[in-house]
């Protein structure tokens, strides 16, 4: 596990850069924090270097956005699973329309989806993000 702290947006988005460098066709990464801890803008930076150019933004009212990226990798898709309370509640297709082989996906509040991810084999990393004062985070990458 790493653990880094940044003290700007601009470098929790390096940081989501450096991540997505590792990142392979097929990967899931999970994002906890609390509200507003800098998930989105993780993901953001993470979208940039995996090729995507438009607004990146978080899904939060949408469940998911779908972005077209470049290389081995299409797609990025960005899900935000906090107004769930359970996928058993939910179309069984929900996880599939983001996941694919030449898709990264990145997944906010993702324990409710666990165990499907887990039997799915999909999960590459886990990220934490906490507040650390002002615009600093903690950043945990497992």
């Amino acid at each position: 596990m790493t653990r880094q702290e940044t003290r700007s947006a601009s470098e929790t988005e390096a940081l989501g850069a450096e991540l997505a460098a590792t990142l392979q066709p097929g990967d899931v990464v999970s994002l906890s924090g609390d509200l507003g801890a800098g998930k989105t803008t993780f993901v953001r930076g993470a979208a940039r270097a995996l090729g995507v150019s438009g607004p990146v933004t978080s899904p939060t009212f949408t469940i998911g956005h779908s972005y077209a990226a470049s290389g081995a990798i299409k797609r990025v898709t960005h899900l935000d699973l906090y107004r769930l309370g359970s996928l058993s509640d939910e179309d069984p297709d929900l996880l599939a329309d983001y996941l694919g082989p030449d898709t990264v996906a990145f997944i906010e509040w993702p324990a409710i989806a666990e165990r499907e991810l887990e039997l799915l084999g999909r999960s590459a990393r886990r990220v934490t993000l906490s507040h650390a004062g002002g615009d600093s985070r903690v950043v945990e990458i497992q």
